[in-house]
Protein backbone atom coordinates (compact mmCIF):
# COMPACT_ATOMS: atom_id res chain seq x y z
CA UNK A 1 0.00 0.00 0.00
CA UNK A 2 1.11 3.31 -0.87
CA UNK A 3 2.56 5.23 2.10
CA UNK A 4 0.10 8.35 2.00
CA UNK A 5 -2.74 5.75 1.94
CA UNK A 6 -1.67 3.61 4.81
CA UNK A 7 -1.18 6.72 6.97
CA UNK A 8 -4.04 7.71 6.05
CA UNK A 9 -5.74 4.41 6.73
CA UNK A 10 -4.08 4.53 10.54
CA UNK A 11 -5.74 7.57 11.47
CA UNK A 12 -8.77 6.81 10.21
CA UNK A 13 -8.70 3.59 12.03
CA UNK A 14 -7.90 5.18 14.92
CA UNK A 15 -10.74 7.78 14.94
CA UNK A 16 -12.77 5.07 14.15
CA UNK A 17 -11.83 2.93 17.51
CA UNK A 18 -11.90 6.40 19.64
CA UNK A 19 -15.50 6.66 18.30
CA UNK A 20 -16.75 3.48 19.03
CA UNK A 21 -15.30 3.65 22.50
CA UNK A 22 -17.25 6.60 23.24
CA UNK A 23 -20.50 5.50 20.71
CA UNK A 24 -21.03 2.17 23.84
CA UNK A 25 -21.49 5.60 26.71
CA UNK A 26 -23.49 7.09 23.98
CA UNK A 27 -25.33 4.25 22.77
CA UNK A 28 -24.63 4.87 19.45
CA UNK A 29 -23.65 1.49 18.76
CA UNK A 30 -23.70 -1.58 20.68
CA UNK A 31 -19.52 -2.50 20.43
CA UNK A 32 -18.15 -2.41 24.65
CA UNK A 33 -14.66 -0.72 24.54
CA UNK A 34 -12.74 -4.02 24.22
CA UNK A 35 -14.87 -5.33 21.37
CA UNK A 36 -14.24 -1.90 19.62
CA UNK A 37 -10.49 -1.62 20.50
CA UNK A 38 -10.22 -5.49 18.77
CA UNK A 39 -11.82 -4.52 15.57
CA UNK A 40 -9.32 -1.27 15.12
CA UNK A 41 -6.25 -3.80 16.17
CA UNK A 42 -7.74 -6.20 13.07
CA UNK A 43 -8.68 -3.42 11.12
CA UNK A 44 -4.81 -2.21 10.95
CA UNK A 45 -3.71 -5.60 9.59
CA UNK A 46 -6.51 -6.12 7.41
CA UNK A 47 -5.68 -2.64 5.77
CA UNK A 48 -2.07 -3.31 5.40
CA UNK A 49 -1.13 -0.39 8.12
CA UNK A 50 0.72 -3.28 10.18
CA UNK A 51 1.75 -7.30 9.91
CA UNK A 52 0.94 -9.80 12.05
CA UNK A 53 4.79 -9.52 13.38
CA UNK A 54 4.32 -5.57 13.83
CA UNK A 55 1.29 -5.85 15.93
CA UNK A 56 2.46 -8.92 18.12
CA UNK A 57 5.87 -6.38 18.99
CA UNK A 58 3.63 -3.49 19.41
CA UNK A 59 1.82 -5.30 22.34
CA UNK A 60 3.29 -3.93 25.78
CA UNK A 61 3.02 -7.55 27.65
CA UNK A 62 4.98 -6.23 30.93
CA UNK A 63 1.72 -3.94 31.45
CA UNK A 64 -0.74 -6.90 31.32
CA UNK A 65 1.04 -9.46 32.96
CA UNK A 66 1.01 -6.94 35.65
CA UNK A 67 -2.41 -5.89 35.30
CA UNK A 68 -2.92 -9.96 35.50
CA UNK A 69 -0.76 -10.43 38.83
CA UNK A 70 -2.41 -7.63 40.51
CA UNK A 71 -6.05 -8.43 39.76
CA UNK A 72 -5.03 -12.10 40.51
CA UNK A 73 -4.13 -10.98 44.03
CA UNK A 74 -7.07 -8.90 44.31
CA UNK A 75 -9.77 -11.64 43.66
CA UNK A 76 -8.35 -13.91 46.32
CA UNK A 77 -9.32 -10.80 49.07
CA UNK A 78 -12.32 -10.68 48.02
CA UNK A 79 -12.99 -14.35 47.78
CA UNK A 80 -11.59 -14.37 51.14
CA UNK A 81 -14.26 -11.38 52.57
CA UNK A 82 -11.68 -8.51 52.87
CA UNK A 83 -13.40 -6.13 51.32
CA UNK A 84 -16.99 -7.05 52.83
CA UNK A 85 -14.71 -6.77 56.10
CA UNK A 86 -13.24 -3.41 55.42
CA UNK A 87 -16.43 -2.22 54.53
CA UNK A 88 -17.91 -3.21 58.05
CA UNK A 89 -14.71 -1.83 59.76
CA UNK A 90 -15.44 1.51 58.44
CA UNK A 91 -18.95 1.74 59.10
CA UNK A 92 -18.23 0.41 62.70
CA UNK A 93 -15.33 3.36 63.11
CA UNK A 94 -17.47 6.24 61.69
CA UNK A 95 -19.60 8.06 64.22
CA UNK A 96 -20.90 10.40 61.87
CA UNK A 97 -21.78 11.13 58.61
CA UNK A 98 -19.13 13.40 57.97
CA UNK A 99 -16.56 10.48 59.29
CA UNK A 100 -17.96 7.94 56.91
CA UNK A 101 -17.23 9.93 54.23
CA UNK A 102 -13.40 10.56 55.33
CA UNK A 103 -12.93 7.08 55.71
CA UNK A 104 -14.67 5.95 52.68
CA UNK A 105 -12.30 8.77 50.96
CA UNK A 106 -9.35 7.08 53.14
CA UNK A 107 -9.78 3.61 52.56
CA UNK A 108 -10.83 3.17 48.60
CA UNK A 109 -7.57 6.00 48.31
CA UNK A 110 -5.34 3.24 50.16
CA UNK A 111 -6.51 0.33 48.41
CA UNK A 112 -6.42 1.87 44.92
CA UNK A 113 -2.30 3.01 45.72
CA UNK A 114 -2.18 -1.11 46.21
CA UNK A 115 -4.60 -2.69 43.67
CA UNK A 116 -6.10 -1.79 40.38
CA UNK A 117 -8.24 1.40 40.93
CA UNK A 118 -10.83 0.12 38.57
CA UNK A 119 -10.76 -3.32 40.70
CA UNK A 120 -11.10 -1.54 44.10
CA UNK A 121 -13.91 0.58 42.55
CA UNK A 122 -15.96 -2.92 41.15
CA UNK A 123 -15.32 -4.65 44.91
CA UNK A 124 -16.23 -1.78 46.81
CA UNK A 125 -19.27 -0.28 45.27
CA UNK A 126 -22.05 -2.80 46.11
CA UNK A 127 -20.48 -2.71 49.74
CA UNK A 128 -20.75 1.06 50.07
CA UNK A 129 -24.42 1.24 48.45
CA UNK A 130 -25.14 -1.35 51.11
CA UNK A 131 -23.00 0.37 53.89
CA UNK A 132 -25.43 3.63 53.02
CA UNK A 133 -28.16 1.81 53.41
CA UNK A 134 -27.77 0.09 56.29
CA UNK A 135 -26.27 3.34 57.91
CA UNK A 136 -29.06 5.26 56.59
CA UNK A 137 -32.12 3.40 57.73
CA UNK A 138 -32.11 5.96 60.71
CA UNK A 139 -31.49 9.56 59.15
CA UNK A 140 -31.96 9.66 55.29
CA UNK A 141 -28.14 9.57 54.69
CA UNK A 142 -27.62 10.64 51.01
CA UNK A 143 -25.79 8.39 48.95
CA UNK A 144 -24.35 10.60 46.29
CA UNK A 145 -21.26 12.01 48.17
CA UNK A 146 -19.93 8.47 49.26
CA UNK A 147 -20.19 7.31 45.83
CA UNK A 148 -18.18 10.69 44.53
CA UNK A 149 -15.35 9.88 47.25
CA UNK A 150 -15.23 6.35 46.33
CA UNK A 151 -14.58 7.16 42.65
CA UNK A 152 -12.68 10.28 42.77
CA UNK A 153 -10.03 8.89 45.94
CA UNK A 154 -9.50 5.68 43.99
CA UNK A 155 -8.43 8.07 41.01
CA UNK A 156 -6.71 10.24 43.34
CA UNK A 157 -4.86 7.14 45.27
CA UNK A 158 -3.94 5.15 42.96
CA UNK A 159 -1.60 8.52 41.99
CA UNK A 160 1.03 7.31 44.63
CA UNK A 161 2.42 3.38 43.03
CA UNK A 162 2.91 2.45 40.24
CA UNK A 163 0.32 -0.17 40.11
CA UNK A 164 -2.26 1.73 41.44
CA UNK A 165 -3.88 2.39 37.68
CA UNK A 166 -3.31 1.10 34.07
CA UNK A 167 -1.81 4.53 32.99
CA UNK A 168 0.70 4.54 36.02
CA UNK A 169 1.91 0.78 34.74
CA UNK A 170 2.03 1.70 31.53
CA UNK A 171 4.71 4.83 32.19
CA UNK A 172 6.40 2.13 34.94
CA UNK A 173 6.83 -0.26 31.94
CA UNK A 174 7.77 2.84 28.87
CA UNK A 175 9.91 5.47 31.80
CA UNK A 176 11.86 2.60 33.55
CA UNK A 177 11.79 4.49 36.70
CA UNK A 178 12.02 2.59 40.15
CA UNK A 179 9.13 1.60 42.21
CA UNK A 180 10.39 3.79 45.28
CA UNK A 181 11.59 6.68 43.81
CA UNK A 182 8.24 6.88 42.17
CA UNK A 183 5.72 6.17 45.77
CA UNK A 184 8.34 8.50 47.57
CA UNK A 185 7.51 11.74 44.73
CA UNK A 186 4.11 10.75 44.66
CA UNK A 187 2.53 9.62 47.70
CA UNK A 188 2.74 13.21 49.20
CA UNK A 189 0.64 14.37 45.81
CA UNK A 190 -2.14 11.69 46.30
CA UNK A 191 -2.51 12.17 50.42
CA UNK A 192 -2.85 16.62 49.09
CA UNK A 193 -4.94 15.56 46.58
CA UNK A 194 -7.22 13.42 48.22
CA UNK A 195 -7.17 15.84 51.18
CA UNK A 196 -8.46 18.48 48.73
CA UNK A 197 -11.06 16.39 47.35
CA UNK A 198 -12.33 15.57 51.27
CA UNK A 199 -12.65 19.30 51.75
CA UNK A 200 -14.20 20.42 49.04
CA UNK A 201 -16.96 17.23 49.21
CA UNK A 202 -17.33 18.11 52.86
CA UNK A 203 -18.39 21.77 52.53
CA UNK A 204 -20.34 20.65 49.06
CA UNK A 205 -22.86 18.57 51.28
CA UNK A 206 -22.07 20.08 54.58
CA UNK A 207 -25.81 20.40 55.23
CA UNK A 208 -27.44 17.40 54.49
CA UNK A 209 -24.46 15.38 56.06
CA UNK A 210 -25.21 17.56 58.93
CA UNK A 211 -28.64 16.18 59.09
CA UNK A 212 -28.46 12.85 58.41
CA UNK A 213 -27.68 10.32 61.27
CA UNK A 214 -26.07 7.04 60.68
CA UNK A 215 -27.75 3.99 61.99
CA UNK A 216 -25.71 1.51 64.64
CA UNK A 217 -23.92 -1.37 62.45
CA UNK A 218 -25.00 -5.00 62.87
CA UNK A 219 -23.97 -6.88 65.98
CA UNK A 220 -22.39 -9.99 63.49
CA UNK A 221 -19.49 -9.15 61.22
CA UNK A 222 -19.81 -10.07 57.63
CA UNK A 223 -17.77 -13.66 57.33
CA UNK A 224 -14.09 -13.50 56.34
CA UNK A 225 -11.74 -16.79 55.54
CA UNK A 226 -8.72 -15.48 57.69
CA UNK A 227 -6.08 -17.63 56.33
CA UNK A 228 -6.99 -16.86 53.01
CA UNK A 229 -7.22 -13.11 53.69
CA UNK A 230 -3.88 -13.52 56.09
CA UNK A 231 -2.09 -15.34 52.76
CA UNK A 232 -3.40 -12.58 50.01
CA UNK A 233 -1.85 -9.85 52.28
CA UNK A 234 1.07 -11.75 53.26
CA UNK A 235 1.61 -12.33 49.40
CA UNK A 236 0.81 -8.93 48.69
CA UNK A 237 3.26 -7.46 50.59
CA UNK A 238 6.14 -9.70 49.32
CA UNK A 239 4.77 -8.51 46.13
CA UNK A 240 5.55 -4.99 47.39
CA UNK A 241 8.58 -5.55 48.73
CA UNK A 242 10.00 -6.98 45.45
CA UNK A 243 8.88 -3.77 43.67
CA UNK A 244 11.29 -1.93 46.58
CA UNK A 245 14.36 -3.92 46.00
CA UNK A 246 13.96 -3.25 41.92
CA UNK A 247 12.42 -6.73 40.90
CA UNK A 248 10.09 -6.54 37.59
CA UNK A 249 7.30 -5.53 38.44
CA UNK A 250 4.99 -7.76 36.07
CA UNK A 251 6.61 -10.84 36.37
CA UNK A 252 6.99 -9.94 40.52
CA UNK A 253 3.15 -9.63 40.86
CA UNK A 254 2.71 -12.53 38.72
CA UNK A 255 4.44 -14.51 41.03
CA UNK A 256 2.57 -13.26 43.84
CA UNK A 257 -0.77 -14.12 42.18
CA UNK A 258 1.06 -17.63 41.35
CA UNK A 259 2.23 -18.38 44.58
CA UNK A 260 -1.21 -17.76 46.13
CA UNK A 261 -2.92 -20.33 43.61
CA UNK A 262 -0.33 -22.89 44.89
CA UNK A 263 -1.03 -22.15 48.67
CA UNK A 264 -4.71 -20.67 48.52
CA UNK A 265 -6.27 -24.37 47.88
CA UNK A 266 -9.03 -23.36 46.17
CA UNK A 267 -10.58 -23.93 43.09
CA UNK A 268 -8.91 -21.79 40.62
CA UNK A 269 -11.51 -21.60 38.27
CA UNK A 270 -13.22 -19.60 40.78
CA UNK A 271 -10.07 -17.07 41.00
CA UNK A 272 -9.55 -17.17 37.21
CA UNK A 273 -13.52 -15.82 36.45
CA UNK A 274 -12.92 -12.73 38.58
CA UNK A 275 -10.24 -11.53 36.22
CA UNK A 276 -11.04 -8.81 34.22
CA UNK A 277 -10.22 -10.52 31.10
CA UNK A 278 -12.08 -7.89 29.04
CA UNK A 279 -9.63 -5.05 30.47
CA UNK A 280 -6.55 -7.40 29.38
CA UNK A 281 -8.62 -7.80 25.50
CA UNK A 282 -9.23 -3.66 25.51
CA UNK A 283 -5.44 -3.01 26.56
CA UNK A 284 -3.68 -5.06 24.31
CA UNK A 285 -5.68 -4.51 21.28
CA UNK A 286 -4.99 -0.55 22.36
CA UNK A 287 -1.83 -0.97 22.23
CA UNK A 288 -1.82 -1.98 18.79
CA UNK A 289 -4.15 0.50 17.43
CA UNK A 290 -1.91 3.17 18.92
CA UNK A 291 1.23 2.15 17.39
CA UNK A 292 0.14 2.21 13.68
CA UNK A 293 -1.41 5.86 14.83
CA UNK A 294 2.35 6.45 15.55
CA UNK A 295 3.82 5.08 12.59
CA UNK A 296 1.97 7.76 11.12
CA UNK A 297 4.38 10.24 12.21
CA UNK A 298 1.14 12.48 13.28
CA UNK A 299 2.02 12.43 17.07
CA UNK A 300 5.57 13.38 16.41
CA UNK A 301 4.28 16.24 14.30
CA UNK A 302 2.02 17.41 16.70
CA UNK A 303 4.39 17.64 19.16
CA UNK A 304 7.11 19.43 17.22
CA UNK A 305 4.10 22.06 16.38
CA UNK A 306 3.24 22.58 20.10
CA UNK A 307 6.70 21.81 21.31
CA UNK A 308 7.99 25.79 21.79
CA UNK A 309 4.64 26.25 23.79
CA UNK A 310 5.66 23.88 26.69
CA UNK A 311 9.00 26.16 27.81
CA UNK A 312 12.49 25.20 28.24
CA UNK A 313 12.75 25.11 32.45
CA UNK A 314 11.94 21.79 34.45
CA UNK A 315 8.84 24.14 36.38
CA UNK A 316 7.35 25.48 33.53
CA UNK A 317 7.46 22.25 31.42
CA UNK A 318 5.85 21.08 33.83
CA UNK A 319 2.44 22.98 34.31
CA UNK A 320 2.05 23.28 30.59
CA UNK A 321 2.62 19.60 30.57
CA UNK A 322 -0.03 19.14 33.10
CA UNK A 323 -2.46 21.27 31.33
CA UNK A 324 -1.79 19.71 27.99
CA UNK A 325 -1.73 16.28 29.35
CA UNK A 326 -5.66 16.68 31.41
CA UNK A 327 -7.11 18.28 28.09
CA UNK A 328 -5.75 15.29 25.87
CA UNK A 329 -6.72 12.40 28.85
CA UNK A 330 -10.67 13.77 28.69
CA UNK A 331 -10.50 13.93 24.84
CA UNK A 332 -8.38 10.71 24.02
CA UNK A 333 -8.97 8.88 27.18
CA UNK A 334 -5.72 8.21 29.69
CA UNK A 335 -4.42 5.26 28.82
CA UNK A 336 -4.16 5.88 24.95
CA UNK A 337 -2.98 9.66 25.21
CA UNK A 338 0.00 8.27 27.63
CA UNK A 339 0.83 5.58 24.75
CA UNK A 340 1.13 8.59 22.49
CA UNK A 341 2.94 11.19 24.72
CA UNK A 342 4.90 9.10 26.18
CA UNK A 343 7.57 9.28 22.96
CA UNK A 344 7.67 12.84 23.60
CA UNK A 345 8.98 13.11 27.47
CA UNK A 346 12.85 11.39 26.70
CA UNK A 347 12.66 15.56 24.79
CA UNK A 348 12.30 17.28 27.78
CA UNK A 349 14.56 18.76 30.00
CA UNK A 350 13.50 16.72 33.19
CA UNK A 351 12.38 13.42 31.59
CA UNK A 352 11.91 11.43 34.72
CA UNK A 353 10.15 14.37 36.18
CA UNK A 354 8.10 14.70 33.22
CA UNK A 355 6.77 10.92 33.81
CA UNK A 356 5.47 11.69 37.07
CA UNK A 357 4.03 15.15 35.83
CA UNK A 358 1.92 12.72 33.05
CA UNK A 359 1.24 10.19 35.89
CA UNK A 360 -0.29 12.80 37.91
CA UNK A 361 -2.29 14.96 35.46
CA UNK A 362 -3.99 11.99 33.48
CA UNK A 363 -4.83 10.23 36.61
CA UNK A 364 -6.65 13.44 38.41
CA UNK A 365 -7.64 14.37 35.38
CA UNK A 366 -9.42 11.41 35.17
CA UNK A 367 -12.16 12.99 38.16
CA UNK A 368 -13.31 15.67 35.68
CA UNK A 369 -16.60 13.94 34.27
CA UNK A 370 -17.61 10.70 34.73
CA UNK A 371 -15.85 9.41 31.29
CA UNK A 372 -12.93 10.58 32.63
CA UNK A 373 -12.03 7.30 34.19
CA UNK A 374 -13.49 3.52 34.44
CA UNK A 375 -13.38 3.75 37.76
CA UNK A 376 -16.05 6.23 37.65
CA UNK A 377 -18.17 4.68 35.40
CA UNK A 378 -17.62 1.35 37.28
CA UNK A 379 -18.93 3.13 40.18
CA UNK A 380 -22.13 4.97 38.46
CA UNK A 381 -23.07 1.94 36.40
CA UNK A 382 -22.36 -0.44 39.78
CA UNK A 383 -24.87 2.02 41.89
CA UNK A 384 -27.63 2.86 39.21
CA UNK A 385 -30.44 0.94 40.85
CA UNK A 386 -30.03 2.98 43.70
CA UNK A 387 -28.51 5.88 42.79
CA UNK A 388 -28.61 7.90 39.47
CA UNK A 389 -26.03 9.99 38.79
CA UNK A 390 -25.95 12.12 35.75
CA UNK A 391 -23.63 13.83 33.66
CA UNK A 392 -23.91 17.52 35.71
CA UNK A 393 -24.55 16.01 39.16
CA UNK A 394 -20.82 14.42 38.79
CA UNK A 395 -19.45 16.87 36.77
CA UNK A 396 -20.30 19.95 38.78
CA UNK A 397 -17.87 18.71 41.39
CA UNK A 398 -15.86 16.69 39.39
CA UNK A 399 -14.40 20.15 37.81
CA UNK A 400 -13.85 22.00 40.93
CA UNK A 401 -11.89 18.91 42.26
CA UNK A 402 -10.29 18.05 38.94
CA UNK A 403 -8.66 21.80 38.98
CA UNK A 404 -7.75 22.15 42.81
CA UNK A 405 -6.37 18.54 43.39
CA UNK A 406 -4.10 19.55 40.25
CA UNK A 407 -3.11 22.63 41.26
CA UNK A 408 -2.38 21.71 44.31
CA UNK A 409 -0.91 18.14 43.47
CA UNK A 410 1.71 19.87 41.21
CA UNK A 411 2.49 22.46 43.56
CA UNK A 412 3.51 19.55 45.81
CA UNK A 413 5.61 17.31 43.44
CA UNK A 414 7.53 20.25 42.05
CA UNK A 415 8.70 20.86 45.85
CA UNK A 416 9.35 16.94 46.69
CA UNK A 417 10.27 15.87 42.76
CA UNK A 418 12.02 19.20 41.23
CA UNK A 419 16.01 19.22 41.18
Amino acid sequence: MDTDLRDIAAVCIFVLTYVLVSGRRLKILPLNRPAAALLGAVLMVGCGVMTPEEVYRSIDYDTLVLLLGMMLVAAYLSIGGFFDRAADWTLRIAKSPQRLLLYVTLVSGTLSALLVNDTVCLMLTPLVVAVIARAGKSGNLPLLPYLLALAMSSNLGSVATLVGNPQNMIIGSLSGLRFLDFTLSMLPVAVAGMTVQYAILHVAFRRCLREARLAPPSEVPPAMDRRLVGLSLGALALVFAGFVAGWDLAWTALGGGALLMVLARRDTHEVLQRVDWHLLLFFGALFVVVEGLNGTGWPDSIYASVRGAFGETPTSQAWNLAWFSAVGSNVFSNVPFVLVAGKWLPHFADPELMWKVLALATTFAGNLTILGSVANIIVVESARGHCEVGFWDYAKYGIPVTFATTVVGLVVLLAVAAP
